[in-house]
């Protein structure tokens, strides 16, 4: 597969919305991304005009980025960067950037988070000794939850 991936840090520039495309979950928000280099003459600092992006989260990704980022958190995103262009109403050619989201995620420099992992959907698992229990009944077919596979990270809250 020939993507284009990039990596882009920013700060969200507006409300985040989640909508429904069919029957699938899109998160979409502007990401605002103003470049600085140093001018060697000014011996300053100097802002490059600001890059804005389009991103889409899509699905399990949508839920989390609607209710995890809100107008100006810094995040940085992975994802595969889509370039349109088109002819807008008054004749002028124009480029929208967009950005199918991989992964977001808070900027760490500019505060804290927390992560609070999504509940895990109970799945109906056979018993070993499915069919009839030893009072006649029928066994039950809903398994015991099962450990997370990279450990109970729940048992000890002082490991937080």
């Amino acid at each position: 597969m020939n993507d284009t991936q990039i990596t882009v840090q920013g700060f969200v520039g507006g409300a985040v919305s989640l909508k429904k495309a069919g029957e699938t979950e899109v998160a979409t928000f502007r990401l605002g991304c103003t470049p600085r280099y140093f001018n060697r003459r000014t011996g300053q600092w100097v802002d490059a005009p600001t890059q804005w992006y389009t991103v889409n989260a899509w699905r399990g990704m949508a839920r989390n980025v609607a209710g995890s980022l809100v107008k100006g958190d810094g995040v940085s995103v992975v994802g595969r960067l889509n370039v349109h262009s088109w002819t807008a109403q008054d004749g002028v050619e124009r480029t929208s950037l967009e950005i199918e989201a991989t992964s977001v995620g808070h900027d760490l420099r500019h505060g804290t988070t927390r992560l609070v992992r999504n509940e895990r959907a109970q799945r109906e698992v056979a018993a070993p000794d499915a069919g009839v229990g030893a009072t006649g009944e029928p066994a039950s077919a809903t398994a015991e939850p099962q450990p997370d596979p990279v450990g109970d990270w729940r048992a000890d809250p002082s490991a937080a």
